[in-house]
């Protein structure tokens, strides 16, 4: 045998999709566990080999239930939502972890995770907004926004202006008039791209509250081209900012949102977010993302 084939290593990678409808659809993430063996550069590696938008890797925490760290095929980053939902479906159904609360511990702190009956939520900041206006200190305009989606002022729903939305991460949250101009988007990646980089954003979560389904309250689509992601199926971190703006902005008030995502990919991918916010005297202090993973397949990656 060759001292190449002696130091190959083999590492077991689970693709999970995380918040599959009816058990289908989702959006996959690559799960590793038992990684603490596995320096940064090898992750970014093995992210790189299992070629998905996000891998999670799982290693032992002395301060939280794991901890979690996440690469994409080009750098870390310090949460996920479908990585995380999809980690912690698979280790409960591994029966690492019971139903009732637990938590994950970060690069850039621990949040709260609750498990039950089969459905993962993650713990997301009370909101911050950031309006149109203020975008131009970076060098931004709503206009250069619209144009990025080959759309106009006339396409956006008059309830709500698009807004940059933090609860952990920046998004630009942009509401449509209907789900005709939602599919028919037409999206510049290279501007978006771009704009994300001057405004620091994960990328643009769009939607309209014209669904299809009644139990559904918004249809959206997720565009993250600075992270290698031309549309994704299902975005935990950008869902949390989307119901914020439902109940501060649209003034629905209540305070669990189902969103949809998806089904207007190329290739779609029906999937559904369930988002519970918490509230102390009609305002939002933070917040529960979650949904349904289910294991996919199983690869084995040579390290």
């Amino acid at each position: 045998m060759s001292t190449s084939q002696e130091n190959t290593q083999t590492v077991p990678v689970q693709i999970v999709n995380a918040f599959v409808k009816n058990g289908q659809g989702g959006n996959p993430a690559g799960v590793v566990l038992d990684a603490d063996q596995y320096s940064d550069d090898q992750k970014l590696t093995i992210a790189q080999k299992v070629g998905l938008s996000e891998t999670a890797f799982v290693s032992k925490s002395e301060t939280c239930g794991i901890k979690l760290d996440f690469f994409t095929p080009t750098k870390r980053i310090a949460h996920c939502g479908h990585a995380t939902i999809a980690t912690f479906s698979y280790l409960a159904e591994l029966e690492r972890f019971g139903d009732g609360e637990t938590s994950k511990e970060t690069v850039d702190g621990p949040r709260k995770i609750i498990l039950d009956h089969g459905m993962a939520y993650m713990e997301q900041l009370a909101p911050t907004y950031t309006s149109a206006s203020k975008w131009v200190d970076q060098g931004v305009t709503l206009c250069d926004v619209l144009k990025s989606l080959s759309i106009t002022s006339d396409d956006l729903d008059d309830r709500a202006r698009p807004v940059l939305v933090n609860t952990g991460n920046n998004f630009i949250v942009i509401a449509l008039k209907d789900q005709a101009t939602l599919a028919n988007i037409t999206p510049d990646q290279d501007a978006i791209n771009a704009i994300s980089e001057k405004l620091d954003l994960i990328g643009y979560y769009i939607f309209t509250t014209e669904t299809n389904d009644a139990g559904i309250d918004a249809t959206t689509r997720m565009f993250a081209p600075r992270y290698g992601i031309t549309e994704e199926a299902a975005t935990g971190m950008a869902a949390g900012p989307l119901a914020c703006v439902l109940h501060d902005l649209l003034d629905i008030k209540k305070d669990s949102f189902l969103i949809a995502q998806g089904e207007f990919m190329t290739e779609p991918s029906p999937s559904q977010i369930k988002v519970t916010l918490e509230l102390k005297d009609g305002r939002i202090t933070g917040l529960l993302a979650g949904g349904q993973g289910k294991v996919m397949k199983n690869l084995e990656i040579a390290l």
